[in-house]
């Protein structure tokens, strides 16, 4: 089975005739079953060539670079191989079309919505008003007439919906907003990890589809940055971070010594943390529902590319796009 494989130690990736090797800085080796990754994760000090390059280019395995705090800094993609005009211009078409763009984006925050809405849900403790007040507001996505617009109402629902965070977590931890830009907090941290590990894995998923990852519909395209897969990742960051969030918190799997402060300002997972983390994330992107229509067992994982499916099958005309709504 392809898995993602993460090294956290400083070192060097090299080929060796048809293996590749991660040796540490004291010198020691350890092969890496290349047939069987798709994707490294390097939050290490890692040197590479490019004849290390072109060899994982040729198994079509991608490189995702962290920087010591976690935070994602580049890529080495191998050549798209699945690209189709086709498919490129009915993209645009979609983009440059109001109407066709709202459409597509309303149904990845309606998928959204009804992934956070299942999960307060599942959690008695939480008051009645905070899933009315998104019920409310999710009502009224279907009536806005602009991606702006559209993105305002999200604002206000994801402000209720983790406003509701404090009602869940035990072990003393406290959410008081939301904060990318740096991440002040133990769960701001949390979020922008799993978030950034979710952007990671749908771009993995859109490169294995014809799909580009440039032409989004919720997020405006822009330079330096594949936002379509920041579209996708919408329907599934409460499907799938959240929960590993509420997991690992009230399971006192992570606690406060799993996070470090640069400055006292910046707050960033530790490597023990970081570690707990992606063993849960990769749990839970191995787990599997039977799909009801393929009538057979399908991974978190697949369900991603099976969404890049449904929208390539939208934009050229062939079936109409609902996004994924968890039945299970």
């Amino acid at each position: 089975m392809m898995r993602d494989h993460y090294v956290f130690s400083n070192g060097r990736l090299k080929r060796k005739d048809n293996t590749i090797y991660f040796e540490n800085e004291d010198g020691q080796k350890k092969p890496l079953p290349i047939e069987k990754i798709q994707t490294l994760h390097l939050f290490g000090e890692i040197d590479v060539n490019t004849k290390l390059l072109t060899y994982l280019s040729q198994y079509g395995i991608t490189l995702q670079f962290y920087n010591y705090y976690g935070f994602f800094t580049g890529a080495f993609n191998p050549r798209a191989a699945k690209e189709s005009g086709h498919v490129i211009v009915k993209q645009t078409e979609h983009y440059s079309d109001k109407y066709k763009r709202l459409y597509i984006a309303y149904h990845f925050l309606n998928g959204a919505v009804h992934h956070m809405l299942r999960n307060l849900r599942k959690h008695k403790e939480i008051p009645a008003e905070y899933i009315e007040g998104i019920l409310l507001l999710s009502n009224q996505l279907h009536t806005s007439t602009s991606i702006q617009e559209l993105m305002g109402r999200e604002g206000q629902i994801r402000h209720l919906y983790y406003q509701s965070f404090n009602h869940i977590f035990k072990q003393g931890f406290v959410f008081e907003k939301r904060e990318k830009q740096p991440p002040r907090d133990p769960i701001n941290a949390l979020i922008s990890f799993g978030n950034t590990l979710m952007y990671r894995v749908v771009l993995t998923e859109i490169y294995k589809t014809s799909l580009n990852p440039t032409i989004s519909y919720l997020h405006e395209p822009s330079t330096k940055r594949f936002s379509l897969s920041l579209d996708i990742a919408e329907i599934f960051k409460p499907l799938i971070v959240d929960p590993i969030i509420f997991s690992l918190i009230n399971r006192r799997q992570i606690t406060k010594k799993h996070f470090d402060y640069l400055e006292g300002e910046i707050c960033y997972l530790n490597d023990e943390g970081k570690k707990k983390f992606i063993t849960a994330w990769e749990e839970k992107l191995n787990q599997s529902v039977k799909h009801r229509m393929l009538k057979r067992n399908t991974t978190y994982r697949y369900l991603i590319r099976l969404e890049c499916y449904k929208l390539i099958k939208h934009v050229i005309n062939d079936e109409v796009y609902k996004p994924l709504k968890a039945w299970w």
